[in-house]
């Protein structure tokens, strides 16, 4: 039997301060900007002095960019543009700096970490640092069997939480987390199909690849059987994400649980880590308090997903890449939201005047004493 207890998180997770919160949006109401005049840009520097529990905001000066890597084998039934077992090939490019995500990163001076969870390769053929966390190799076919066994979905979990440990102590700030998988995506939309009680139809996408009509058929066929294995579960959700998940979508969930818990904002980037974040907002209801949504990437599951939590993407711009690089294209909007609520001129507070003394005191030491 597991000894892990998901149901720990719910204590252990809190809101952010919302005490700071209101200081910094009385601080932001003495700012020489008026009030609302940078839209969106108030909201975010306000939500990041309560991550912080700081007024005025300390700037964002170590982010950091974490892919969880995986792959599923249902995309062996071709739902995915790309062949299955290939997410090996999308890990070297992020590590060669070739990818859209590796060239962002180099250009905002963000590191990038890449967690193997459950690619289907030779782990030799990688960095030990990148492949040490690995749970399997590839992911169960999840319309007939299970993705992963009971075991193994707790190691990919208390991976994800380890990795999140990892990043708070050594001083990040602030992550941006994304994938890198091939089917991943139809693993997430059967979690956030599951978790909303909709049909495979309202939550299967085209994935970041775009595929064609037959692909898409046979994904929303794919999404239905596994959803149909998927409903039994759902009151425990570290099953769910062995049955119908991925050592890197669990890995991910743990991760997004233990950032919250060590108070660590994390950017969201597509459907994948939305799909994690559905999950992990059924374990501790106050645990979206910590996440942003970086873009909406056109996935009907990320929109599903994100309006359950009442998230609200930062950008618009349709980027269906995947490895987090929607989401990077965020994080100069976070970083400028937390310049401004800290460097804009603040009127000072008004002085108080000295209340006046009581006139019967003023005659009495006016008076004279009468002895001479």
């Amino acid at each position: 039997m597991s000894s892990l207890n998901l149901d720990d998180f719910t204590d252990l997770i809190e809101r952010p301060d919302g005490g700071v919160r209101r200081d910094a949006e009385a601080r932001r109401e003495r700012q020489t900007v008026p009030p609302g005049a940078l839209g969106r840009l108030d909201d975010l520097g306000e939500w990041l002095a309560a991550a912080q529990g700081a007024v005025p905001v300390r700037p964002i000066e170590r982010p950091r960019v974490v892919l969880f890597a995986g792959d599923h084998g249902i995309a062996g039934l071709g739902v995915s543009a790309r062949p299955a077992g290939t997410a090996d090939r999308l890990v070297r490019a992020v590590l060669e700096g070739a990818s859209p995500a590796a060239v962002l990163a180099r250009r905002l001076g963000v590191p990038v970490r890449v967690v193997d969870m459950a690619l289907d390769c030779d782990p030799a053929e990688l960095p030990a640092e990148v492949v040490r966390h690995r749970v399997r190799r590839g992911s169960g076919r999840i319309d007939v069997e299970d993705a992963l066994t009971a075991e193994e979905a707790e190691a990919a979990f208390l991976a994800g939480v380890a990795v999140a440990d990892e990043e708070a102590d050594s001083g990040t700030d602030l992550v941006v987390l994304g994938d890198v998988s091939v089917g991943g995506t139809t693993a997430a939309a059967v979690l956030v199909a599951a978790l909303c009680g909709t049909d495979a139809s309202v939550v299967t996408g085209r994935g970041g690849r775009a595929i064609d009509d037959l692909a898409w058929m046979r994904k929303c066929a794919a999404v239905r059987d596994a959803l149909r294995r998927a409903r039994p579960v759902l009151g425990d959700q570290l099953q769910l994400l062995a049955v119908v998940g991925g050592a890197d979508l669990a890995a991910m969930t743990g991760f997004l649980l233990q950032s919250a818990v060590r108070k660590m904002p994390v950017v969201l980037d597509g459907v994948v880590s939305a799909a994690c974040a559905l999950v992990g907002q059924r374990v501790a209801f106050r645990a979206p308090d910590w996440w942003l949504a970086g873009q909406n990437s056109g996935e009907p599951a990320q929109a599903k997903a994100l309006d359950r939590m009442a998230l609200e993407p930062l950008l618009d711009h349709g980027v269906t890449v995947g490895e987090g690089a929607g989401a990077l294209l965020a994080l100069p909007l976070v970083q400028s939201a937390a310049a401004l609520a800290a460097e804009l001129p603040v009127t000072p507070e008004p002085t108080p005047e000295p209340e006046p003394e009581p006139e019967s005191a003023l005659e009495s030491e006016s008076a004279p004493s009468g002895e001479e």
